[in-house]
């Protein structure tokens, strides 16, 4: 049995397995950047009155 072989396939798999990892979150963070570049604030319409009418007298 060759034990240092067998590391060696370990260990390749290890860094495929984080390449995989480090991809996904690539693609996943682009996916979050593309969602809030094409989200729009919503309009606010001020229809309150509270503040437009302010007492200076003391």
């Amino acid at each position: 049995m060759d034990i240092q072989g067998a590391s060696s396939v370990a260990y390749t798999l290890q860094v495929k397995s984080a390449q995989l990892a480090n991809d996904q979150q690539k693609q996943e963070g682009q996916a979050v950047l593309q969602l809030l570049e094409s989200a729009q604030a919503a309009p606010v319409q001020n229809t309150s009155s509270v503040g437009s009418i302010i007492n200076t007298r003391a």
